[in-house]
């Protein structure tokens, strides 16, 4: 099995340097060249289904770069971290090494506790784990989301920083043994 992780092209947010969460925001003029772009690059790649975060950037991010040719649907499992009352600071106030910690798993200021997200995570993927087999799905999400699903896929150890760079219109294919991966 393939997994293929791609995050939303930039949002207005990302430029300014924004906290967005769940904030339902449309991709930039940036994040469309960048959606076009990845579409060229994998245009010749084939996949079996397109799972994504039910918000606008995620979706329009997999209209643009898979169009038609797959099946798409939007998952709830896969919406960005919540993000509390820092939604709509600027990203100097945002702790990354408190919030990505996750044995610490803080979740003041209404921030969604890391290890949620890994376990909406290791949800989402002990469904495509049962329902596919030799397929290349196709995840389309958020930074926060894809952090924790490359970690699971990886078998990351988990203890301490788990901060991972994942910027606009990232794209990382992972080859899955489901046997080897404990979820």
């Amino acid at each position: 099995m393939k997994i293929c992780l791609v995050r939303h092209g930039q949002t207005e947010s990302n430029f300014e340097g924004v906290i967005q969460g769940r904030k339902n925001v449309e991709l930039n003029d940036t994040g469309r060249r960048q959606c076009k772009k990845l579409k060229e690059k994998i245009k010749d790649n084939h996949y079996d289904f397109c799972y994504m975060s039910p918000l606008l950037r995620t979706v329009e991010t997999a209209i643009i770069i898979i169009g038609d040719r797959v099946e798409t649907a939007p998952d709830d499992r896969l919406i960005e971290r919540e993000m509390g009352e820092l939604t709509d600071k600027k990203r100097e106030e945002y702790d990354t090494v408190k919030y990505w910690d996750y044995n610490l798993n803080s979740g003041d200021l209404g921030v969604e506790k890391v290890q949620d997200i890994f376990n909406r995570c290791r949800d989402f993927l002990r469904y495509i784990f049962e329902k596919y087999d030799d397929e290349t799905i196709m995840i389309v999400s958020h930074s926060a989301v894809l952090r924790c699903l490359r970690h699971l896929l990886l078998g990351s150890d988990l203890d301490g920083n788990l901060l991972y760079p994942i910027g606009n219109c990232y794209y990382e294919e992972i080859e899955v043994d489901k046997k080897k991966i404990s979820i």
